[in-house]
């Protein structure tokens, strides 16, 4: 287990950038946290440590973000807005966590039972009004 501390959010993103360096195909990140904790500014910085330009922003009214063009794809997404499992069971999610490039859900807690065993869960917290923490188990 590990803590990584963030004082704003570029130094979020360099903590995804780094993160990047040990994701490989198939691998799984569960983020958990509340609003404004810093999972996306995290995202951010994943997709362009794979190298990828693309532009990230929050799935939350769309499910799922595809973001091409780096070394591996990546596949964001957010079950906030997700209210029971039937909507999630009919995402296809083994499609996507057992395919080609690393997936990240944002709100992961909200339905662990989908989450398979190989994730690498990570806990956003807000320590200050701009201090947050990262936690890995």
């Amino acid at each position: 287990m590990a803590t990584f501390i963030s004082n704003n959010p570029a130094e979020t993103e360099a903590i995804g950038r780094l993160f990047a360096k040990d994701v490989g195909l198939g691998s799984v990140l569960a983020l958990q946290g509340a609003l404004g904790t810093g999972k996306t500014q995290f995202v951010k910085g994943l997709v362009a440590g794979v190298g990828s330009s693309a532009s990230v922003t929050s799935p939350t009214f769309t499910i799922v973000h595809e973001y091409p063009g780096g070394r591996l794809p990546i596949y964001h997404f957010d079950f906030f807005r997700l209210r029971d499992p039937k909507s999630i069971a009919r995402l296809g999610l083994d499609d996507y966590f057992f395919a080609a490039g690393v997936s990240v859900v944002e709100w992961a807690d909200r339905f662990p039972e989908f989450i398979p065993e190989q994730a690498r869960w990570l806990n956003f917290e807000i320590r200050s009004e701009t201090v947050r923490a990262i936690k890995t188990k």
